[in-house]
């Protein structure tokens, strides 16, 4: 398996065959400074894409299940949009996962509260979801994961087993982090960018074309183009028979610890 671990211990060592080798003949700094790009690269990639494993354990579907049932994810509530997708996922009988700020569970807490009375399961998306999380020593993650889980289990009056880390990037602090709290990582295969683009055709048409058996959808609740084309999606899943299910279903692992 490719790993962060498995990858430095690697590239040392060919940097240190390089450098015994050097001693005996000269070989070209280029050499050195490709192996280190090379490294860097990898590293970089691994990184930002959750599903590799590269730094910590992530769960992002089923490919075991074979019939037609996918997860529903929603990132970076609460928001005034999450009430409107509740709505939507009542009259569409769905179920979902709701990966919550911890900045924004203080600012909207009765929004929360009908998240959990409605039935739907919420996991710990940081406290601050900043744009300098992934630079954030061990130390530092491990206090915003604590601070939301506490926020989170004023509602859940339970430990909070769910944590999906913010832009889906993982590194060496972050799995130093989870072995602190504790947390099972999660995932998706199927992203429909819509924290990047209010371009609901695009949206869309992305999700039609990645669903399959197993799936994890990754959608936000925070943006009205989210929502309209959250029912699109739903309208679609119901027209060929998907069954929206909770993630503990679908990947048989629990939420919340007592």
């Amino acid at each position: 398996m490719i790993t962060h671990k498995n990858i430095s211990l690697f590239f040392i060592f060919l940097l240190l065959l390089l450098f015994l080798l050097n001693l005996y003949n000269a070989i070209h700094f280029l050499w050195f400074v490709v192996i280190i790009l090379l490294w860097i690269g990898i590293n970089a990639f691994g990184s930002a894409r959750i599903s590799s494993n590269y730094h910590v354990k992530a769960f992002c579907s089923n490919p075991l299940e074979t019939e037609k049932k996918i997860a529903l994810t929603f990132d970076d509530g609460p928001s005034i949009y999450t009430l409107e997708v509740l709505e939507l996922l009542k009259k569409y009988n769905a179920k979902a996962t709701f990966f919550c700020i911890g900045k924004n569970i203080e600012t909207h807490p009765e929004i929360l509260q009908k998240v959990i009375d409605e039935g739907h399961l919420v996991g710990n998306h940081s406290y601050s979801h900043s744009k300098f999380f992934d630079f954030y020593n061990a130390e530092k993650i491990t206090e915003e994961l604590q601070k939301t889980d506490a926020l989170l289990e004023k509602f859940t009056s339970k430990k909070i087993n769910f944590f999906r880390p913010p832009y889906g990037v993982t590194t060496p602090s972050i799995r130093r982090a989870l072995k602190v709290t504790g947390h099972k990582t999660i995932g998706w295969n199927i992203r429909s960018l819509d924290g990047g683009t209010t371009n609901q055709e695009l949206i869309f048409n992305r999700l039609i074309k990645h669903i399959s058996p197993g799936g994890i959808v990754l959608l936000h609740d925070t943006g009205k183009h989210s929502v309209l084309v959250l029912e699109q999606f739903l309208q679609f899943l119901q027209q060929n028979n998907y069954q929206v299910i909770s993630i503990e279903e679908l990947l048989n692992l629990k939420a919340y610890a007592n």
